[in-house]
């Protein structure tokens, strides 16, 4: 019985060490399906009428620069026959105090730094060719501790 005891005391700082990298290790993973969540809600709206999705975008990152872990947004690049005034009333119906879903103008591919301040390149790939385009987004809400361990959100 001493014999187990001394055995196990010796591999317990092996076995912390391991514990630890695996959860530093499944961190990236479980915040990336957080993020995917987010543009799941998101298309779980229905499309106002004379609008598609073109392309989706979740991103799981230190996107605030806040220091606080790692944040989640997801994004709908939508082109619509509707202006973005008819667009931003057919949304507000689905905002309340948990899902605050915005609309602005896509003039390009790039995801703009006023919504995020990213810490590399993200954009859309679809190449906007019109005025027509709306980036319809959420920001995600996810508290635990693989918020804090993902290498994304360490600086």
């Amino acid at each position: 019985m001493k014999r187990t005891f001394i055995k196990i005391l010796k591999f317990s700082p092996l076995i912390f060490i391991a514990v630890i990298v695996l959860l530093f290790k499944i961190s990236c993973p479980i915040n990336d399906k957080v993020s995917r969540d987010v543009v799941k809600e998101l298309k779980q709206i229905p499309l106002p009428a004379g609008t598609v999705v073109v392309e989706e975008k979740a991103i799981a990152d230190r996107l605030c620069g806040n220091g606080d872990g790692v944040q989640y947004f997801g994004a709908l690049l939508l082109k619509s026959d509707l202006s973005l005034e008819e667009l931003d009333e057919y949304y507000a119906q689905y905002r309340d105090d948990n899902a605050c879903y915005r609309v602005e103008h896509q003039y390009d591919s790039e995801i703009k730094q006023d919504k995020l301040s990213l810490h590399q390149d993200n954009s859309f790939e679809t190449t906007i060719d019109s005025d027509n385009y709306y980036i319809l987004y959420a920001w995600g809400n996810y508290d635990s501790m693989f918020t804090y361990l993902d290498w994304r959100g360490i600086n």
